[in-house]
């Protein structure tokens, strides 16, 4: 075996690998994981959840519309008590899978270590980068700032439209919750903002997936 000395010690090319792998760990040659598990699995089971819930809340809109326009016919459950049926199915499967992700989120630090902290010049630096083009991704596993802001942002507007909409499916047992948000026909109008925020959080989604196509593939892989 060929060996040299070094401050009075033999060493060896197999000794120094084996202190290598030692210090940072053996290479196994896999991608670092982005994504956890519960992370993708809450994330699809979530984007179904939308869609249907989107879908249906169209048609039940579509029975007494709040502006001067109606969706398209075709939306989801066909009249009024289908859609009614299909958006509470969506309903509860959104929220127990939200307080699943919330809850593993806080648990684990994971909210903090990938949200916090926002600073309003690093906000601002990453739009104007976005805009130009300019804005990086190399590294999927930390969100720039913009990232950040709009997805705490997402999380709060889901939350607005799960108690709007708890206003308005029950507005007499929910009578508190219901005058904070205005009463019936305002808290309408904030579930029906509510909802035009996240379609158009999903659009974006969508948009940012086709022009980074790995981090599709790091929300289905993990890497």
């Amino acid at each position: 075996m060929l060996t040299y000395r070094r401050a009075g010690k033999l060493y060896s090319p197999a000794m120094t690998q084996t202190a290598n792998i030692g210090a940072s760990g053996p290479d196994t040659g896999a991608a670092p994981l982005i994504h956890p598990l519960y992370v993708r699995i809450t994330h699809w089971i979530n984007a179904l959840a939308m869609l249907v819930m989107i879908g249906s809340g169209w048609q039940i809109y579509n029975a007494s519309p709040l502006f001067a326009f109606t969706f398209p016919r075709s939306s989801l459950g066909g009249w009024l008590a289908g859609g009614l049926l299909w958006h509470f199915a969506a309903m509860w499967l959104l929220v127990v899978n939200g307080l699943i992700y919330v809850a593993i989120g806080l648990a684990t630090g994971r909210f903090r270590r990938k949200f916090l902290p926002i600073r309003p010049r690093e906000v601002v630096g990453d739009a104007k980068a976005a805009l130009t083009g300019t804005l990086r991704h190399d590294d999927l596993s930390r969100y720039n700032a913009v990232q950040k802001l709009v997805y705490v942002g997402i999380l709060l507007t889901g939350v607005v439209i799960v108690l709007s909409g708890l206003a308005i499916w029950k507005p007499v047992q929910f009578r508190p919750l219901t005058d904070l948000l205005g009463g019936y026909d305002a808290a309408r109008y904030v579930h029906f903002f509510a909802m035009a925020a996240i379609l158009a959080f999903l659009v974006l989604h969508i948009v940012m997936a086709i022009l980074v196509p790995k981090s599709l593939r790091a929300m289905i892989t993990g890497r």
